[in-house]
């Protein structure tokens, strides 16, 4: 089964042309080298592998191997050399421009930082997460949400092999991969800790309460929560603050970006145990929140809640309106209080409840229930 992935494969080729230098993030396994080969073997490209030893002697040293070369010069896992960037800020300034530069790699403090600071102005960065329900087709959603978006678990053979690589991704991101992005921390609790994340996948952040049950500071679990939150795994959703005379929420919401890591975390095999899990309503949520997300930009994504009760799963900015979403798994979600109150209170152009199920119809003036499978309606009015 071969995927299409056209929306960020257009988004990554017009960085390109508007860009020196692009960089292309996201986790390990997400599809960044496929696409990556796939752009290069369009154009003239010249590929360094910085994992292959190969390539990295040919990079011994690395001006007199880039200045000569034209055309697209792709560096695949740059992580693991921030030493290159000073010296693409030099190449990248040449005037005419021989050559543009695509850096592949999963984030990292060292990489964010000095890219930051030494490409200011040459780079432009393109996020990249697995496989969405735009891109594996409507008839593929349950087997989405259920294995989640990393290629190789939601294309292996059957559920029991998708768990499998899983279990086994979360293995060596653990063992290997979060001390490669620079973050240092016990494997053994940190595993703990990432599922002690899983158990309160979608709820208000308590480093405190999550800290005082593994034995860790809340300031050693901030810091385990800010690894995760680098690395792609987790997503902080922020609180939207404003002043209408309530009190409202200021922590951030966390969720595991994927729906099939969340899953193996919880040791979830199948649909029918997704279906009698305590946790299926959260997952649902963050599956479904993630795929509005993805096309309405994290900088412009919120939730909304006041201590009085009221709330509001997500709410995002968009052509200088509000729109509101809440996320429920109920075969006819009815218009709710909470609802009502974000409408006054927050002002919303329009807002939808995102549910399992296929029939459309309005809750208010002001509200309609939508499935899942239908979100592509709506992308215009808040992409």
């Amino acid at each position: 089964m071969i995927i299409p992935r056209a929306e960020i494969s257009s988004n990554v080729r017009s960085t390109i042309e508007a860009s020196s230098i692009t960089g292309l993030l996201g986790p390990r396994q997400c599809g960044k080298t496929t696409l990556a080969r796939e752009l290069a073997g369009e154009q003239k490209a010249t590929y360094f592998d910085l994992e292959d030893p190969e390539d990295q002697a040919r990079l011994e040293n690395p001006k007199l191997t880039l200045a000569p070369l034209k055309g697209l010069v792709v560096l695949d896992e740059i992580q693991r050399r921030p030493d290159l960037l000073p010296m693409l800020r030099v190449l990248a300034d040449r005037r005419p421009l021989p050559s543009r530069f695509l850096l592949l790699g999963s984030a990292s403090p060292d990489l964010m930082k000095n890219a930051s600071e030494s490409l200011a102005g040459r780079i432009q960065f393109v996020d990249m997460s697995g496989f969405n329900l735009s891109e594996v087709g409507t008839d593929h959603q349950n087997q989405l949400w259920l294995r989640g978006g990393f290629p190789p678990s939601f294309l292996a053979g059957d559920d029991a092999a998708s768990l499998g690589w899983r279990e086994s991704f979360v293995r060596t991101f653990l063992e290997r991969d979060l001390s490669l992005l620079g973050f240092r921390m016990p494997p053994e609790t940190m595993r703990r800790f990432w599922t002690m994340v899983a158990h309160h996948h979608g709820q208000i952040w308590s480093g405190s309460e999550i800290g005082s049950s593994l034995g860790i500071s809340h300031h050693t679990a901030r810091r385990y929560l800010d690894a995760l939150v680098g690395s792609y795994m987790v997503r902080q959703l922020q609180p939207w603050f404003q002043n209408v005379g309530k009190r409202v929420v200021k922590s951030p919401k966390a969720y595991l970006r994927d729906s099939g890591m969340l899953h193996a975390l919880l040791n979830v095999p199948d649909l029918s145990a997704l279906q009698a899990h305590p946790k299926l309503g959260a997952s649902w949520e963050g599956f479904a929140l993630e795929q509005i997300v993805t096309w309405a930009g994290e900088r412009n994504a919120f939730f909304w809640a006041t201590h009085g009760g009221a709330e509001l799963d997500l709410l995002v900015h968009a052509k200088g309106k509000r729109w509101g979403f809440e996320f429920k798994y109920q075969d006819a979600p009815k218009m709710t209080k909470s609802l009502h109150t974000a409408l006054a209170d927050l002002q919303l152009e329009h807002a939808w409840v995102i549910y399992p199920g296929t029939a459309a119809y309005a809750l208010h003036e002001k509200v309609d229930c939508l499935g899942l499978r239908e979100i592509a309606s709506i992308k215009p009015l808040i992409a």
